[in-house]
């Protein structure tokens, strides 16, 4: 199977200060780790990356969100819009590409190009809802993506795979209660932003887990809720919000996870996908926050998604 690689240099321009944990080193240390394991080799490195336009925000965004995002990017140095949430003046740009590289991304493996793919971008997404920007996210870029395949393709079903350490709550906000999309998380809890565990809607499979979960619970919980959800659904497509916090060296999360879980749970949205979706994957970058554990992590999503 063929594995696109999408990225551009303009995710790299977003940042908030030296001392914030999403910084432009984490596209950086993929980079690194890519190299230094011989998989940037195997698979295939694709440069389409347009910008978003409006209509693509527009599926999933509030024409006041996108205003107040434009509005908000300063001329100098940094605007807060949450205490961890800055724009710098190229932000937007920045934003901007990453939701362009998502939708690159589903063009390319709808026309066949590709069986999947994964976005290397940031500003991350899963937190921005339709009129909020939060948790370091401006525009949801997996949401974006997906209202893509549904609106402008055709597919009538599309799951949201969502591994991250923290609830995809603005990916839930899209989509709660919409009978085309089923969206599969776990995450832990309690912790940020503090939602997800209660009263979710019928195709939210939302599985809150406590601190310090390691790897075969986290397996045994996919087995046993996210997988009959799955088969039952018969994704036509399959996005994943891809966060690789619940790693155990990573610091902004409290979960026990190791490259192989990453790489286990791939493989089950892989046979997913290869069994009702022509194998079609779209994952898109979430959080993951110690650089080295970041880059061993998506080095091991990718051999998966790749099959190697």
């Amino acid at each position: 199977m063929t594995t696109g690689y999408f990225s551009h240099p303009d995710c790299l321009l977003h940042e908030m200060g030296p001392w914030h944990p999403e910084c432009p080193a984490r596209l950086q240390a993929i980079e690194d780790q890519l190299i230094a394991s011989r998989v940037d080799v195997l698979i295939e490195r694709d440069d389409a990356a347009p910008l978003a336009g409006e209509a693509d925000l527009l599926r999933v965004h509030t024409r006041a969100h996108l205003d107040f995002i434009r509005n908000s990017a300063p001329q100098q140095g940094y605007t807060a819009l949450d205490s961890d949430t800055l724009m710098n003046p190229r932000t937007m740009q920045a934003a901007l590409r990453a939701a362009g590289i998502a939708l690159a991304a589903t063009d390319a493996v709808i026309a066949g190009r590709y069986e999947n793919a994964f976005c290397s971008v940031r500003p991350p997404g899963h937190h921005a809802g339709p009129a909020q920007a939060m948790g370091f996210c401006f525009f949801n870029n997996v949401a974006v993506a997906a209202r893509h395949a549904l609106d402008v393709h055709g597919l009538a079903r599309v799951a949201i795979v969502d591994f991250d350490v923290h609830h995809g709550n603005g990916t839930e906000a899209v989509f709660a209660g919409d009978p085309r999309v089923l969206m599969c998380s776990f995450f832990q809890h309690p912790f940020y932003p503090f939602s997800g565990a209660d009263n979710p809607a019928p195709n939210m499979v939302n599985v809150p887990m406590s601190a310090r979960t390691k790897g075969q619970e986290v397996r045994e919980a996919v087995e046993r809720q996210w997988l009959p959800r799955l088969h039952a659904f018969q994704p036509e497509m399959v996005f994943i919000s891809a966060g690789f916090d619940a790693h155990r060296e990573d610091d902004l999360g409290n979960m026990g996870l190791v490259e192989d879980d990453f790489a286990w749970m791939t493989d089950q949205v892989s046979g997913i996908a290869a069994r009702y979706a022509k194998g079609r994957i779209v994952s898109c970058l979430e959080g993951g926050y110690n650089l080295s554990a970041l880059g061993r992590s998506v080095v091991a999503h990718l051999r998966a998604l790749a099959g190697i």
